[in-house]
Parts: structure tokens; sequence; C-alpha cells
């Protein structure tokens, strides 16, 4: 029982990796349990998991992960792979990361891998018999280690909050990855958004504290080689990649394109305003967050999780270039020839300069909300996290009042916690959110347990 472990604590927020292995161990196993029984038995959870870690668990379970979930061929693979490595910016780090990092930890038989901003793995490093053991739980080279796709890791966690994480053996959700501990850690671009996710991993020397600070010292260098990389080149933002050139065509020029919240999908050309299908709005958007371009395999995975055939990919685009002109992207890869300004960018930049009040004014909603394209959802994820995290370090009454009167924050316990600390005592005010916040924690368990009956 949790009583009899660890004096009776369940494992504290912020604890350090090194610290309470056995008890980690233990109340993850025991939650494994409760999981397997389901029901009820998951109100059991929070008395056993890291906050962050139940949080992920409960993320797991309600976007239909199996815990007991094989290992799948699907990735990226091949020349695919090897062209999205290559123009992807983590690429030009690979010298640093290889003498701060891969070297040292290779040579002690630890396991290094190089993630996307998506948790896409880029490139394994390691031994050869690492390598090809990392290999059979799923950690390898054009895999999606994202928590939507195998639930609670430390590449997910980093990717879905932006901030270095460590999980230990059976805190994993998938039972494959029990055996190993991951250390990861974030490289953000000069302008704050995510490039790419650092992780080591191996067994429980992983867990020492001064692992999860070597990988976060190697990619706060990576970090300052971006930045002094922009500086010399005079570029400033992005992934410091110039926009591509407008083309002459009349149809390329004036491009937006509107894909928050409920509405359809809307492409602005010259003025112009034009409805989009779904499916044409998702590929213009993941052309527009990959400028690099994609190849028909990649672009396939990006939209659908089934699999789609080069053909009907080709079928797509070939629409999609009747509506916005045959010359706005080439192919071979698959690649805007032209600057698509959408929302979502609008809503990334207002993030990146701190005005918090615009990017809320911005944010009509979740990106596509209609769309289950994997890309699409990384995307949505991706900047939910950020705009709440913007407005809960905003400390600002009128940003927090605004977020938790809306759909996304309404039902946001850590938000509604920031906005009481805004709020004098004796205002009525507080008395009402001081309510709403037990309503919430009330809450915790019911929810669980619709979660379990919603996903079988």
């Amino acid at each position: 029982m949790v009583s009899n472990l660890a004096g009776g604590r369940s494992p504290r927020h912020g604890v350090e990796p090194g610290t309470q292995l056995g008890a980690l161990e233990a109340y993850a196993a025991q939650a494994h349990g409760y999981l397997s029984a389901g029901g009820e038995q998951l109100s059991q959870l929070a008395g056993l998991l890291r906050p962050l870690v139940l949080e992920s668990w409960l993320r797991s379970l309600r976007t239909g992960v199996d815990p007991m979930d094989v290992l799948s061929e699907r990735g990226l693979r091949g020349a695919d792979l090897q062209r999205y490595r290559d123009a992807h910016p983590m690429a030009s780090l690979m010298p640093l990361i290889d003498k701060l990092l891969v070297q040292d930890a290779a040579r002690t038989g630890l396991i290094v891998a190089i993630a996307d901003q998506f948790g896409r793995v880029l490139s394994v490093y390691g031994k050869p018999e690492q390598v090809t053991a990392a290999a059979e739980i799923g950690l390898r080279a054009g895999d999606d280690l994202s928590e939507r796709r195998v639930g609670t890791n430390a590449v997910g966690l980093v990717v879905r909050t932006g901030r270095a994480a460590w999980i230990h053996g059976p805190e994993h959700f998938l039972h494959r990855m029990h055996q190993i501990t991951g250390a990861a850690a974030p490289v953000h671009d000069p302008d704050g958004r995510l490039v790419g996710v650092l992780v080591v991993a191996g067994g429980v020397r992983v867990a020492k504290p001064e692992i999860l600070a070597l990988v976060k010292a190697t990619a706060t260098a990576a970090e300052m080689d971006l930045l002094l990389n922009a500086m010399r080149s005079g570029r400033h933002g992005g992934h410091g990649r110039e926009r591509p050139e407008p083309a002459a065509a009349a149809e390329a020029r004036g491009l937006g394109l509107d894909v928050l919240g409920l509405g359809q999908p809307q492409l602005t050309i010259a003025g112009d305003r034009v409805p989009l299908s779904q499916r044409h709005a998702e590929i213009l958007l993941l052309l527009a967050e990959h400028q690099e371009g994609l190849g028909a395999d990649h672009l396939a995975l990006l939209l659908d999780d089934t699999d789609l055939d080069n053909g009907t990919i080709r079928a797509a685009m070939s629409r999609l270039r009747s509506v916005v002109g045959p010359t706005v992207f080439g192919s071979r890869p698959y690649k805007l020839r032209v600057h698509v300004a959408t929302d979502v960018e609008a809503l990334r930049a207002a993030l990146d300069s701190g005005d918090v009040d615009s990017a809320l004014r911005l944010y009509a909603g979740p990106v596509l909300p209609r769309s289950t394209a994997p890309g699409i959802i990384d995307i949505r994820d991706e900047l939910r996290v950020r705009l709440r995290t913007a407005v809960l370090g905003s400390r600002d009454a009128a940003v927090l009042r605004r977020w938790t009167a809306g759909a996304e924050g309404r039902d946001d316990a850590a938000a509604w916690a920031a906005y009481r600390a805004t709020v004098d005592r004796d205002s009525p005010l507080y008395a009402q959110i001081e309510a709403k916040i037990r309503v919430l924690d009330r809450r915790l368990g019911a929810d669980a347990t619709r979660m379990q009956r919603f996903g079988s």
C-alpha cells in the first residue's frame, strides 16, 4: 500500500532524478495495476504518480494509447528520413552535440537520441548493441515519440511542456518502455520556438541528477549556437531560414490562411477570402510549418495514421493547385515557393514578443479542431501549451479572467489557482473562484473514470 512506502508520501512534483527511485518504481507499478483494473480504480492514480506523470497518463488514456501497445513498423524511413534530417535545423548542431554529449555518453553504454520539435526521432547514437536494444522498445530513428503516439515518455513530455523532463522505468505509460530511464531537454530557436529535443536513455544510471544536468547544459549550448548563427547571418526568427520569395504569378501574392477556431478554414488570395476544405487547409498549414519541404511519404504520415498512398497525396495536391494556383508550391519535395501568412504564425509572434493579451485575442480556438491528422494535432497541442504557459506566467488578472472564461480554460485548475492569487481575499470574487477550484478538485477522480470508459 502507499502508506508503507517512503513514509506514506507520494512522489513530489519537483523530485530530482536519483531520489526515491525505489518508491517511484513501486508507486508506478501499483498504478499500472489500477490502470489494468480500470473504472473506479483509476481514482487511485493521483496518490501514486508524480503530478506531471499523472497528467500525462490521463492524456494518454484520453487519446486512446494502449499500455500494452506493441512495436509498430510505421515511421519515417530511408531517403525520406535522410532528407528530412539533413534539412532540419538540428543538423547544424550535430558537431556540438557530438562533442558535448554523444561521445562521452556512448562510451559509457548510454544512448543519445535527437528528436525534432514534434517528437520524431532524427538520430540515435551509442554502441551498436545498445542502439539495437533501444530499437526493440521503440527508440528508433524515424519513430514518433510524441505523447499522443506512445504515451508518457521524456521526449513526449518535453514536446508537450517545453521543459526538461525525466521519466523512470514504469512511469512510462507503455509496458515495453519499463526497462529504460530517459532524461530529455528542449532546444529552442532564438525566437523561443521549440526546434528539437535531446535525450539520454539507458538504465538506472540515467536517473542520476548529473545526467539531466548534462543534457540541459548541452541543450543550452545548442541554443547559444543557434543564436550566434542567426546573428552572424543577420537573421533572427523561425528556424534560421529565409522565407521563400514570392513567385511572379499574381495568384502567388498576398496569401493568408486562417485555421484557428471552429469556423471553416479560410484562404485569403489578394484580399479575397476563399473557403477551404479541411484537407486542403491541413496540407497548406503543414507546408507552411515545414519550410524545408515534405516528401510524399512524410506528408502522408502527418496527414493520416493509416496508410495513404502516394497516388492519394498526388491527387490531393493537384486539387489544391487548382485552388491556390500552379506556382504556389513545388514538388519532390512538396514545398511552398511563397510565404503563406497564417494565424498560427501571428499567434506565435505575439507569444514570442510576450504580448499575452494579443495572443489571447488572436486565439479564436484550437487549430483545425475537427482535424485528426497527426501533424495538425501536434501543432494544436504545441500552441495550446505555449499559450497556457504564457497565461499562467503572466499573473495578470484580466488575462487569467479571459482564459478561465473560455472553453480552453474553464476547467483549468492551475489557471483558476493563478487567478485566485491575483484577487483580494476579502473580495466576493475570491470566494467564487475558491468554490470553482473545489469543484475541479472533486472532479479529478470522476474525470479519470470517464476517460477510461470512453477509451474502452
